[in-house]
């Protein structure tokens, strides 16, 4: 794929019209007009969401709850979770189901979690009962090795493979070689199986270069993981420092780079490693400067949107956002829509629903579950 800056996209550009936060919103797009509905509110700062199986949604809250939502009303929080390290950036993050939820129960979680060293991320795998009120069997299955006192760049999201596999984003704590150093766990995508193990097609599964559960480095913060589900190809879009924001392809073993290349600065406006290209070192599909805050990815394959097929869709927490991000036949990144701008506030997730509809939801201290669907399929 052809790597475009922001910069060089902002001729395509097209911006909602302010609207209010009402409990149902009609807004123009560049294609059909989508209706933008409340699902529900009174969340604490929520990281993730998931669609249940007969209806309903399950939602982390970074201070540590898990809930359900249906009928717009929440559930009193799930027992059994974890106590998480809710400072800073920390707290309950990212939460999966597995390809199998319907019989098995079965989901993932990561947090940010402490030891007598300080907080790390870690991911756990664990069952909801019957009755939808505790998780059963929590089990730890990947740790960062090393923990320390800092409480930014956890990641940290989830993306199941085809093979039922999961990849998990690990930030670089805020010490940026971290990322470059291969006997180190952060600043990294992580490629584990389902009990915690290390796959066969890890390319340092022996664990003799680089530690065994590494699939690639050189990582600053991803915060989404996801992969198309047309092609099986994996896809992250992480947070630069200032500008430098990037959407990449983490494929097996290799180096993307941070901090040596990067096209952000420093927040004090120094320059940061050794410019934006170096050989051995990866380029990013895209690049945003400034900076968007990405907070998840999601790729578009669903039957409401026909317009929007293969598109990127990024949650942007900086200016309170979702960027669609265009793309042609051959895959390249040709232009960006950004939708909802300051309109919701802080939008911290998004996937795409079963029905095709996406949600999102709001990381505030009152967040919100929206959902996002064709206007005139819903009042037709």
């Amino acid at each position: 794929m052809k790597r475009v800056s922001a910069f060089h996209l902002a001729a395509a550009l097209a911006f909602a019209g302010a609207i209010s936060a009402n409990a149902a919103d009609t807004v123009n797009t560049q294609g059909p007009a989508v209706r933008v509905e409340k699902l529900a509110d009174g969340l604490d700062h929520p990281w993730a969401v998931e669609v249940l199986p007969g209806g309903g949604y399950i939602v982390t809250e970074r201070p540590g709850r898990m809930r359900i939502i249906r009928d717009g009303k929440l559930s009193e929080p799930i027992a059994n979770v974890p106590k998480v390290s809710a400072r800073g950036q920390g707290g309950l993050l990212d939460l999966a189901l597995a390809p199998d939820f319907d019989t098995s129960r079965k989901l993932y979680f990561t947090a940010a979690m402490t030891n007598d060293q300080g907080s790390g991320t870690r991911a756990f795998s664990a069952k909801l009962s019957a009755d939808e009120k505790n998780l059963e069997a929590v089990t730890p299955l990947f740790g960062m090795r090393r923990f320390t006192s800092t409480n930014i760049h956890y990641g940290s999201r989830i993306a199941i493979a085809r093979d039922g596999t999961l990849f998990i984003s690990v930030g670089d704590r805020g010490d940026r070689d971290r990322s470059q150093d291969w006997q180190d766990n952060a600043g990294a995508i992580i490629h584990i199986n389902a009990d915690g193990s290390i796959p066969a097609d890890n390319p340092f599964k022996d664990g003799g270069k680089a530690l065994p559960e590494l699939w690639s480095k050189g990582h600053r913060n991803p915060q989404g993981i996801t992969f198309d589900a047309k092609d099986g190809k994996l896809y992250t879009v992480e947070h630069g420092a200032r500008g430098g924001d990037e959407i990449n392809q983490p494929e097996a073993g290799k180096n993307y780079g941070w901090p040596i290349i990067t096209y952000g600065r420093d927040y004090s406006g120094a320059e940061i490693g050794e410019g934006t290209a170096k050989e051995g070192l990866e380029q990013p599909l895209q690049y945003w400067d400034p900076s968007i805050a990405p907070g998840a990815l999601a790729v578009y394959r669903g039957a409401m949107f026909p317009e929007w097929d293969g598109d990127f869709l990024v949650a942007a927490l900086k200016f309170q956002l979702l960027s669609r991000m265009q793309r042609d036949e051959s895959g390249a990144f040709v232009a960006e829509e950004r939708l909802f701008e300051g309109d919701y506030g802080r939008i911290r997730d998004v996937v795409v629903a079963p029905d095709g509809a996406l949600l999102m939801v709001t990381d505030e201290d009152d967040g919100a579950l929206l959902r996002v669907s064709r206007a005139e399929a819903d009042n037709g």
